[in-house]
């Protein structure tokens, strides 16, 4: 008898994965007997490839070009330019941390006594000086210990948002992209989500006081790469920001309302096409490159580079701009996808000049002439000379156009390439397209506003769209947005004295049941996309964290302000709760590393003390001024005393400005200060006890006051937790402690 139709289903691929983890994880693991061998920088169908493409002018100049390829790629970071502490910040880099750079050089080359130290370079065609790039690979860094400094603030800075590592290479297509405060983008393959952050960053470059009027949408296919994305936003705090899981190839047809108060189609201002490509580009920091690259790779992705390329083009407003980016060489990735859609469509797009944007950037123009090859390296003019075994492989839009059209028609020479040894980068791809007109195989109908005013509205194709057996990966929350009448609005617009400009439908919480524990807040027109397109397409994070619930008696409203929140809804906050406090008097809230003894009010200074006066209790607005630039923080008003509310990185990033001594945080600044000692001890039930003291837990220890709490590991072990109110404040640290 055969199995129940039920029971005939495939198995669900999560469990199946989290049985196959337990799996090998209760296997011993396996010791190597030889070392691992270093990876030979070497592959000749590579170079034998892009030799016959030309991709360089001269022999000399391709010798360069192999010489780079084989080096180590130097680290390059930017600053964050939209917030207000950029300039502060960029100031302390060039007096604390560029200072010690030739001296710490010096020590580590000392053994070449005739190596050249080159200083740290801005990379000019950035704005503002607000990109480095040093000569160094990570490895010296980690060798050096004023580096190792570097390093570590590095990683302290890029966690509060104001600095991200990023390859130099890969800062070019939003800036080419020419991002402002009212447009509407999309970046069709967002994850991991370094150019969405700067994508981000370009919307809030206008003035910081007000929230932009345009958003960013990031889309990616992966639902995991997706949280990468959200990790990458929260940095940021951004309001205009939503992340979307879907098919960039198809993604879907979405609507917003216009400024008359009418629905119409979603059209975005800008458009970034950075799609999935075979990487040669990357060869310097992914060396296992060189022993995987082959022709099918391009051969394979083209087919969905152009597939995107396309939906991003449909999905442009007329007179819009769209970048299309890869870290690939290869032209069957790059021109060919480019040629395919211009032929298409029939002059309604154009590539432009780009090049003025990034002022002394060394960079070769795009190919105009090329040659497809099969994967044994036959070379092929036309298509007509492909032979029918690989006429599945090379297709008809790989081939170039004649070349009188590839620069009169098609301006292919306008696409920009640049190589590794033109100003020792990664190597990149991108070009610049402008939608001149509706697509052919878009409509155009006209429609009548509530005004009564008639203009024409091109309709978005509706692509096919695949059918899924189950939802693919985790299922959302919902988003609750508040209405008028929510009860929580009035409590929080009675204790903040909210100005009336403030719209509490931005405001929404994550459950529609029960008490609210966090509420978000995001700008007007997210609002309206998230709540007229949801059943369009998977969302998976938007808003930012702005009011905390915390269970304190005494006080009239049962919501704190979050820290990450704090710079959107600042502008809205009345003069009540806020307080202008000292310069020294923010730098002892900031040090003090004892959540239990926060700085007595009558130890601050006689101005930080009458400034409070008059002042209720709870949570408050800290403002100080630091050269001309006001910082603002979370703070936390009582009875006797005043605490700061910071978040681990801000702390620590925010005394540096100040001047605060970092001491006592440690060489590395990356950990949390919150956390006194934390010690763990298993039993023989495997339950884990923690102690807050430097004393060694044992078996006999006293565990009267402590309570247990589970799933804070992978084991699910129970973790018993002090009960005390002194340290309550420790939860939060222990997930990333060591037990």
């Amino acid at each position: 008898m055969g199995k129940p139709k039920h029971m005939t289903n495939k198995q669900n691929p999560f469990a199946k994965k989290k049985r196959n983890n337990k799996e090998k994880a209760a296997e011993p693991p396996v010791r190597r007997d030889k070392p691992y061998e270093s990876i030979v920088l070497e592959n000749e169908s590579f170079e034998a490839y892009y030799k016959h493409q030309q991709i360089c002018g001269s022999d000399a100049e391709w010798d360069q070009f192999m010489a780079h390829m084989r080096r180590n790629l130097p680290v390059t970071f930017r600053i964050t330019g939209s917030k207000a502490q950029a300039q502060l910040l960029l100031k302390l880099i060039k007096e604390d941390f560029f200072e010690e750079y030739f001296r710490a050089v010096k020590e580590l080359r000392k053994e070449e006594p005739d190596a050249l130290v080159e200083p740290p370079r801005c990379l000019e065609w950035y704005p503002r000086e607000m990109a480095w790039q040093l000569e160094l690979s990570r490895k010296d860094i980690r060798r050096s210990e004023p580096l190792f400094k570097l390093h570590n603030f590095l990683i302290s800075e890029t966690s509060s948002g104001y600095i991200s590592r990023q390859e130099a290479v890969s800062m070019i297509p939003p800036l080419v992209l020419g991002v402002e405060p009212h447009h509407k983008v999309l970046d069709m393959c967002a994850a991991p989500g370094s150019k969405t952050a700067q994508l981000i960053e370009s919307l809030h470059a206008g003035d910081g006081g007000t929230i932009p009027s345009g958003f960013v949408m990031a889309n990616d296919v992966d639902n995991n790469r997706c949280y990468m994305l959200v990790h990458q936003a929260k940095r940021l705090n951004s309001p205009c920001f939503v992340v979307t899981n879907g098919d960039s190839s198809t993604f879907p047809s979405m609507q917003y309302t216009k400024d008359d108060g009418t629905v119409s189609p979603l059209k975005f201002d800008r458009v970034l096409c950075d799609v999935p490509c075979s990487g040669d580009g990357t060869l310097r920091k992914n060396a296992d490159i060189w022993n995987k690259w082959n022709l099918a790779q391009a051969s394979n992705l083209h087919g969905l580079q152009y597939r995107i390329l396309k939906r991003g083009a449909e999905l442009l407003e007329v007179g819009g701009k769209l970048v299309y980016s890869t870290c690939s060489l290869n032209p069957i990735e790059n021109e060919a996808v480019l040629h395919h859609l211009l032929k298409e469509s029939d002059d309604s797009l154009e590539i432009v000049e780009c090049s003025g944007a990034l002022p002394t950037l060394k960079y070769s123009t795009g190919l105009t002439y090329w040659e497809p090859a099969s994967k044994d390296l036959t070379f092929y003019k036309s298509f007509d000379e492909v032979p029918e075994s690989q006429r599945t492989v090379l297709r008809p839009g790989m081939f170039p156009p004649p070349k009188e059209e590839a620069v009169n028609r098609y301006h292919l020479d306008r696409c920009l390439r640049i190589l590794p040894h033109q100003q020792n980068t990664g190597g990149f791809f991108v070009a610049l397209l402008e939608k001149k007109k509706p697509l052919p195989w878009e409509t155009v109908t006209a429609v009548v506003g509530a005004d009564g005013q008639e203009s024409s509205e091109t309709a978005i194709v509706e692509p096919p769209q695949k059918k899924t057996k189950y939802m693919r990966g985790f299922k959302e929350d919902p988003f609750v947005f508040f209405d008028e009448k929510e009860e929580v609005f009035d409590s929080l617009n009675k204790f903040f004295q909210l100005s009336a400009d403030f719209e509490p439908r931005n405001l929404l919480t994550r459950c529609k049941v029960g008490k609210k524990k966090n509420v978000y807040f995001c700008s007007s027109i997210v609002r309206d996309i998230v709540q007229l397109n949801e059943k369009r397409i998977k969302m998976i994070n938007l808003g930012v964290k702005s009011f905390v619930r915390c269970a304190t008696r005494n006080i009239e409203c049962d919501f704190r302000l979050a820290s990450e929140g704090l710079a959107n809804v600042n502008a809205y906050i009345g003069s009540q709760r806020r307080v202008m406090v000292q310069k020294q008097d923010l730098i002892a809230l900031l040090s003090c590393t004892d959540p239990t003894r926060p700085p007595e009010i009558s130890s601050l200074t006689a101005e930080t003390q009458k400034n409070l006066q008059g002042v209720a209790s709870g949570s408050c607005v800290l403002e100080c001024m630091v050269e001309d630039v006001k910082l603002a923080t979370v703070g936390w008003k009582g009875a006797m005393s005043l605490r700061a509310y910071v978040d681990q990185y801000d702390t620590v990033h925010m005394l540096r400005l100040l001047g605060g001594d970092l001491t006592k945080f440690g060489k590395s600044v990356a950990h949390s200060h919150f956390a006194p000692s934390i010690r763990g001890y298993c039993n023989k039930k495997k339950t884990i006890y923690f102690c807050l003291t430097q004393k060694k837990i044992n078996s006999k220890t006293n565990v009267t006051q402590w309570k247990p709490r589970r799933t804070m590991n992978r084991k699910r072990t129970t973790i018993w937790l002090p009960t005390m109110p002194s340290q309550q404040l420790c939860r939060r640290n222990l997930t990333s402690s060591r037990v």
